[in-house]
């Protein structure tokens, strides 16, 4: 049974360097579970300080310095890392014709360095323009015999109707988000529990905490199982927060 760490990690924008320090911080004190999972856009941030949703300053190839900053963390923790990506695909065009397209993408890393997932977030949210849509499937890959798939955020909104195959044959939903309530409503908890009663899967949310700027929806990162809600909780003093719990198969 695999022990999964999802990761809380304050807004920041355009400093990966003290994100990458943040999390070697929250895995120091205590050994991270199998695979550690980050926000979405948890290196670079979502949105600037002035609301400026365009991350294309931040992309990069696959093969980039972002995949050796996961290759040598998942190295060195000896665990996955599942991690974002503002990822640049020379190969593809846009339907403008600009060659370049840039996605919010994630990849899964695992011990020995190797790629064992590989997504493009299918639906970006509205103010990301910057982003193309991604055209690959939800990933499947196991992880101590346990099935997991992964979607980005907004994605959430559509599972239900294009992920009913994948959903079906997986254990573990991995869920990184950038999310925004318009009011005090939980929107993701009404989600999670209805995919969770209808497909019987865990759920691990890493969401972005409190920072700059303050949105409406951030923290309440939690990993839902068979068994229960773990939510993240931070410690007094610390930027991060963590939550750890065993996932099993269905």
């Amino acid at each position: 049974m695999p022990r999964i760490t999802a990761l809380e990690m304050p807004a920041r924008f355009g400093d990966p360097d003290r994100a990458v320090s943040l999390v070697r911080a929250a895995l120091a004190d205590e050994p991270p579970g199998d695979l550690v999972l980050l926000p979405e856009c948890a290196l670079t941030g979502y949105v600037s300080p002035q609301m400026d949703f365009d991350l294309s300053m931040f992309a990069e190839p696959l093969e980039g310095p972002t995949l050796a900053i996961y290759q040598r963390l998942a190295r060195e923790l000896r665990t996955h890392i599942a991690g974002p990506l503002i990822e640049l695909a020379a190969e593809d065009v846009t339907p403008q014709g600009v060659r370049g397209a840039r996605y919010n993408a994630a990849i899964v890393v695992a011990p020995d360095g190797s790629i064992v997932a590989h997504y493009r977030k299918r639906h970006p949210w509205l103010p990301e323009t910057w982003a193309s849509p991604g055209s690959f499937a939800y990933p499947s890959f196991e992880l101590a015999g346990v099935v997991c798939t992964l979607a980005i955020c907004f994605d959430l909104h559509f599972l239900e109707r294009e992920a009913v195959a994948t959903l079906g044959a997986t254990d573990v939903l991995l869920f990184p988000s950038a999310w925004v309530d318009e009011d005090d409503t939980d929107g993701r908890a009404v989600i999670f529990q209805r995919l969770r009663r209808k497909f019987g899967v865990s759920i691990v949310n890493a969401n972005w905490g409190e920072g700059v700027p303050r949105l409406q929806g951030q923290g309440r990162s939690r990993i839902i199982t068979a068994t229960g809600s773990h939510e993240a909780r931070a410690l007094p003093g610390r930027a991060w927060s963590r939550v750890d719990a065993d996932v099993s198969r269905k």
